[in-house]
């Protein structure tokens, strides 16, 4: 789960990472209100939206007058901003975020993040704030710093002083790093987070504080995060994904034509795989589950329609869970109901899987069968080729 700027600093600040003040504005009638609340002489205006690059995009600006900072937020809400993480469609601003200016003497970055490598916390720093932490990886290796915090023991004054030094902090900017540090770090483990990144992270005289932040929640933990959960914001969501949540399917939209119904995660990123290497393009992933009843499936396969560049859907079965005269029941019965008419085949596997290939043959309905999981691949992505 996603938060926008203005949530990540409110929590952060609630654990005492410092942020500069600010006002979020939904609607423009409101901007001249939280603009006047924000000491000058400089004012920063941001849009709110789920994505990077948004200064890039022409949704940041930074104005010298509480009149401009008005101007700036009515000229920013109602904007499509196109970055390199929003696609070319772009997303709306719904609501931004005036903050009181920063008087910055160097931009740093640091981050804290799930490594799965060590299996541990790892804690991030880099002299290079502002900067895309890929490109500084790819371009400078050398200057990201790092270090590895067992979850046991928890982050310890030295962690934070060896990246203060690495960092080039002196005097009272080295005990106001360290203590931010920390603050980040425990607001990390406190939100059940994935991510917390804040850059830049800004050095004002003996001052450290955050003026950029983004924080993903794991949503594994969003039970003991309700407070949390309450923040989402469902209009930077896609539509389908928010109905398969509510129908506790798994699904991520791509951009391809061809719609996938697996059940289980790891053969759900097989059939993706194998529908590339056959020279087609997967539109989704989609997992329905181990035991999925009709419904379910029913509900899947709207959810794939939804897509106007389906034109294919992949079924790719493997019952263990349950059986194969079960689900080739389902999948008949959903058919009927949804009402499909793009081209469908099924790959079933696992138990009494000839019984249900029976099922799918005496169906009458223009389904075609596959005996195996390339056979399927291959049979889709000719099937959706001669169907455009």
């Amino acid at each position: 789960m996603n938060l926008h700027e203005y949530q990540a600093k409110q929590l952060l600040a609630g654990h005492g990472v410092p942020v500069p003040k600010g006002v979020v504005v939904l609607a423009a009638a409101d901007a001249e209100a939280a603009a006047a609340a924000l000491d000058g002489p400089v004012w920063v205006v941001k849009a709110q939206i789920h994505a990077g690059g948004r200064g890039k995009a022409g949704g940041v600006k930074v104005v010298k007058s509480a009149a401009d900072a008005v101007k700036a937020a009515r000229d920013i809400l109602g904007m499509t901003l196109v970055t390199p993480q929003t696609g070319p469609g772009g997303k709306e601003v719904h609501r931004v975020y005036i903050e009181q200016g920063v008087a910055i003497d160097r931009e740093l970055y640091l981050s804290v993040l799930v490594d799965r490598a060590s299996k541990r916390v790892n804690m991030m720093a880099s002299t290079e704030g502002g900067m895309d932490i890929e490109e500084v990886a790819a371009k400078t290796p050398d200057k990201i710093l790092r270090v590895v915090i067992d979850p046991a023991v928890g982050i310890m004054p030295f962690h934070a002083r060896k990246l203060a030094f690495g960092l080039g902090l002196k005097g009272g900017q080295v005990r106001a790093g360290v203590k931010l540090m920390i603050a980040a770090y425990n607001a990390f483990i406190a939100t059940d987070a994935s991510l917390v990144e804040i850059n830049p992270l800004v050095v004002s005289g003996d001052d450290v504080l955050a003026v950029d932040a983004k924080i993903v929640i794991d949503d594994n933990g969003l039970f003991r995060q309700q407070e949390i959960a309450a923040l989402r914001d469902e209009s930077e969501e896609d539509p389908s994904e928010i109905l398969a949540q509510e129908n506790s399917l798994n699904y991520i939209k791509l951009d391809g034509d061809i719609g996938c119904l697996v059940n289980g995660a790891g053969l759900a990123m097989a059939t993706m795989d194998i529908i590339k290497f056959h020279g087609g393009d997967p539109a989704n992933f989609l997992d329905v589950g181990g035991g999925a009843p009709k419904e379910r499936v029913v509900e899947a396969f709207k959810i794939i329609l939804r897509d106007p560049n389906v034109r294919g859907i992949l079924v790719n079965i493997f019952a263990g869970i349950n059986r194969c005269d079960v689900v080739a029941a389902g999948v008949v019965e959903a058919v009927k109901e949804v009402g499909i008419t793009v081209p469908m085949v099924v790959r079933l596997e696992g138990t009494l899987v000839d019984e249900g290939r029976k099922i799918l043959n005496d169906s009458g309905l223009a389904i075609i069968a596959a005996t195996g999981l390339a056979d399927a691949a291959e049979k889709i992505v000719a099937a959706t080729r001669e169907a455009a």
